[in-house]
């Protein structure tokens, strides 16, 4: 008879991510499933919507059970990792609230921007889908969930349980931006607004919450926003609702970040307004060096002389109080007294860059910086990774403080 095993350090959700456990499955995303299912299992192991998850991720814990005492001559039992697993979940800065008044899912979920606000003011999360690998890792550090990968695939979207209240998705917004190609549909990220469509046909959940850039509204002489419309009004008959918010004017966060906010009731379960009562603008109180980081930061971020434009970044960067802007070719500076708009390509370098003048000289935004600026929290764990992801992830995810403003208005017809 096997004995448990005297140790839990050899047992890790992590493995999942090890080359070794990739290469024994045929199709690599397998892993990242496999780490997926059990994590949502293990989440709502005191709940119902466990049984939706149990079989696969009891499946999936044998797999690695096996794996381990192959691999490694250990004699693991299945109950021992499940126990091990379960412990690395739940010790996390920012679990899901025990009592919750309501659930949701997260679709596109990037770095869990909606899932804080949302768990704030007491939801829990049922079903998480985010396609990117780093900011899976984030969300995991933050959440102790891995997200489901590619939710195009039909796999994928079954594994969404029913009978969830909201609908919450950043859906991606390069298709539709300014600072982007503007293809619309014409883009493959434009069309995942209709596996959006899908899902909310299939579960018709009480609300529906979106998120995307301003132009999405303009894009295609307004016809591309109607399409969307149509679609949640008329073929879902969902009442909808949108508003284009700034998050230094309606959250309190000094960053000028316009974006439109969907918000649409199912017409059969929810009381419908004759108007949604988006939040009105507030005072900002936050100002930029409340973010900003005072102490020295590490080498990498500051500029040297021995950087081509140096002289022209020393002549336009004289304050102190303001976040410049680094255009590739010119500086731009922010009147408003604001950070300018993060965007996903500001880590890659040449454009879009955030520059701070601090009293050891001329530096960009550090990502944890730019994270605050978003209005995560100071505990908000950013995992090893490069710098250029967690940019890219930054400047991806929603302001949370906004979102929260936005659900709290929602919430109020549950």
């Amino acid at each position: 008879m096997k004995t448990k095993i005297e140790t839990q350090e050899t047992i890790s959700i992590h493995d999942f991510d090890g080359k070794p456990f990739r290469l024994r499955l045929i199709e690599p995303d397998l892993a990242n499933q496999k780490k997926a299912v059990i994590t949502h299992y293990l989440h709502h192991s005191d709940s119902g919507v466990a049984k939706h998850f149990k079989k696969e991720a009891e499946k999936a814990i044998e797999e690695y059970v096996l794996y381990k005492n192959e691999e490694e001559h250990l004699s693991i039992l299945a109950e021992d990792a499940r126990q091990q697993f379960l412990f690395e979940v739940n010790d996390i800065p920012f679990p899901a609230p025990k009592d919750y008044k309501f659930n949701f899912i997260d679709l596109f979920a990037g770095i869990g921007g909606f899932r804080l606000a949302m768990q704030n003011l007491g939801g829990k999360c049922v079903f998480t889908s985010e396609w990117d690998k780093g900011a899976q890792k984030t969300y995991m550090a933050n959440f102790g969930e891995t997200p489901f990968g590619d939710i195009t695939k039909e796999e994928t979207k079954n594994f969404i349980p029913d009978g969830f209240d909201v609908l919450c998705a950043g859906f991606p917004c390069q298709a539709f931006s300014i600072a982007g190609r503007r293809a619309g549909f014409e883009d493959t990220r434009g069309t995942l607004f209709f596996e959006i469509e899908k899902i909310i046909e299939k579960h018709r959940p009480r609300f529906v919450f979106l998120e995307n850039v301003k132009n999405l509204q303009a894009h295609d002489n307004g016809r591309t926003f109607n399409i969307l419309i149509d679609i949640l009004d008329k073929k879902l008959g969902y009442k909808t609702y949108s508003a284009v918010l700034n998050s230094m004017t309606h959250a309190n966060i000094p960053q000028n970040r316009e974006r439109i906010f969907i918000v649409a009731f199912d017409r059969k379960r929810v009381e419908i307004p004759d108007q949604f009562p988006f939040p009105g603008r507030i005072e900002r109180t936050k100002k930029i060096r409340d973010i900003i980081d005072s102490r020295k930061q590490s080498d990498i971020f500051y500029y040297t002389e021995k950087h081509p434009y140096y002289m022209e970044l020393k002549d336009k960067i004289t304050s102190k109080d303001t976040v410049y802007q680094w255009r590739r070719m010119y500086v731009r500076e922010n009147k408003n007294n604001v950070c300018p708009t993060l965007t996903a390509n500001m880590g890659l370098g040449g454009h879009n860059v955030p520059l701070i003048l601090d009293d050891y000289g001329i530096r960009k935004l550090t990502p944890r910086e730019c994270f605050s600026f978003q209005g995560y929290p100071k505990e908000y764990i950013l995992p090893p990774c490069a710098n250029s992801k967690l940019y890219t992830q930054a400047g991806n995810s929603v302001t949370v403080p906004l979102i929260q403003r936005i659900a709290e208005k929602i919430l109020r017809f549950l």
